[in-house]
This record gives structure tokens, sequence and C-alpha cells, in this order.
């Protein structure tokens, strides 16, 4: 049975795809956003042991090479994530899927589904196939949030066992979107365009970000092409928000509702029939 390495799992909620849905973040992810909301799950923890002094509530200790955490003694101030340089979580654990479903078996009556995020969960593409496998024998739903960065195309198993993906298209231009992630964009591209067309996806999200991003031509060029495709995809622009970020990485601001209505109106008048503001 195959191990995943998970951050953390939430319980329950509303915006991680329709219904009310438990949400499995994975550690490790691809891309390096500068305006990253979950920094701490992009790197692995290399056990440095930063965060074993950092921790006021001594759960976490050096045992040999490893970071050994205390889930039950700990009070999640998160005061290692702050002292770690390298965007990581030393509570990161291994889980195998019988060990994530049991945690899924806790809020099942509650839920219509899963999603896996991280991080980027399609990174860890042997555990995510194994654990929809078993998901879907509870007859729930199956949801992937990926940043789009591997190619799904290529990759008939997880197609098969997911019911529905939300890729961030974070930048249309090629160039502006490798200075802002470390990567290009058309791997991403692509998948939307696959994803579309064998009606596996359920939502794109571009996060709105003044100043740094050429954001008009993004949220035109990405609603023309879902508009191309199927007019009736979700497309979810999303407010930049300073809050959990890395200090020191983006010069913006959180736009106004108006900057945001006028995003959302050319992204209508380009064919878009289903917009969502955050």
């Amino acid at each position: 049975m195959s191990k995943g390495l998970v951050n953390r799992i939430l319980p329950f909620s509303s915006v991680d795809g329709p219904g009310n849905r438990t949400v499995i973040f994975l550690q490790g992810c691809n891309f390096n956003c500068l305006y990253c909301h979950n920094p701490e799950t992009i790197n692995r923890c290399n056990n440095c042991g930063t965060c074993v002094k950092a921790c006021p509530y001594n759960v976490l200790l050096k045992e040999g090479t490893s970071i050994c955490w205390n889930r039950s003694l700990c009070m999640h101030c998160d005061e290692c994530l702050k002292a770690c340089s390298r965007d990581s979580s030393p509570k990161a654990v291994y889980m195998n899927v019988e060990e994530v479903l049991k945690e899924i078996n806790k809020t099942r009556a509650f839920i219509s589904g899963i999603t896996v995020s991280g991080g980027e969960c399609t990174l860890q593409s042997e555990f995510l196939i194994e654990l929809f496998r078993e998901v879907k024998k509870l007859g729930l739903s199956t949801f992937v949030d990926t940043n789009g960065s591997v190619p799904l195309y290529e990759m008939s198993e997880i197609v098969e066992v997911m019911d529905m993906a939300m890729v961030d298209v974070k930048s249309y231009d090629s160039e502006e979107h490798k200075k802002l992630t470390g990567m290009d964009n058309n791997i991403v591209l692509e998948n939307v365009k696959f994803l579309a067309n064998v009606n596996k996806l359920y939502e794109v999200r571009t996060v709105v970000v003044p100043k740094l991003l050429n954001n008009y031509y993004t949220v035109d060029m990405t609603s023309k092409l879902l508009a191309s495709i199927n007019p009736e995809i979700r497309y979810k622009l999303i407010k930049y928000r300073p809050i959990g970020v890395r200090p020191g990485l983006v010069d913006s601001y959180t736009p106004s509702d108006e900057e945001m209505e006028t995003l959302a109106n050319m992204a209508k008048s380009n064919g878009c029939r289903n917009i969502v503001l955050v």
C-alpha cells in the first residue's frame, strides 16, 4: 500500500468543490509562486532542527536525523512554520490510504466527497490513484485541486478515477507565468483544454494580483479559451489577499470590488456564463 506525505486534513470545506467536502492537503509543490498562500506546503522537511528551538510547547524533538512531532500536545501556534526558512513543515506525516480513509470516515455522513490539494497533489500520483479508488467505493466524489503542471492528458489512471479537476491559470503569458512560479504554462493550458474536452474540468481559477501581473490579459485570454470550449465551465476570480503569504516577495494590494467586477464583465462579454468572484 502506497503512502502519501500529508500536510493536513481539513474535515469540512465548502469552497473546494461542490457541497461539503473533506480536503486532504499533500506536501510538496513544483511551483514557487511569489504570492503562495500555503508556502509551508512547498518543500519537504530536511530535518534541520530550526523548528525544534522555535516550538514554545516542546512538541517537536530531534531524534537522530529526524524531527518528531507530538500531534496530541500540539497547540497549532505555527511558530515552527514561521521559523522555517525553506517553506516546509515538520508536521507533514506519511499516511497510507487506510489511515486517510479512517479520517474521511469520521465525517463521511456529512460530506459529498473529497478534494485532494496541496502543494501539488498530482506529484504523488500513485497514492492519489489508490486513494480515489477506495473513496469511490464509499460513494463519495473525488476532486483534484491542481496547478496544472503535471500532464494529466498522459495519466489516464488519474483521469479515470477522479470525477473533476479544479485548475489554476495563474497567468496566460508564458514568460510572466515563469517569473511568477518558476515554470512556464504550456502544460497548464493543455490540461485545461484536455480536461474540458473530456468533461472533467469543474473550475478554472485566477488570482488577481494588481501591479504584479497583467490580470486583464490573463482574464481576457482565459475566458475566451473557456468560452470556446464550454461556456458553462466555472471561472473563479479570486482577490489577492496578503494573509499567510511570504513577506517581501510581492508588491501588491487587495483589488477593489470595482476592479473585480470589471474583470468579471470582461469575461462575461467574452462568452463565459459561470463567473464567481471571491
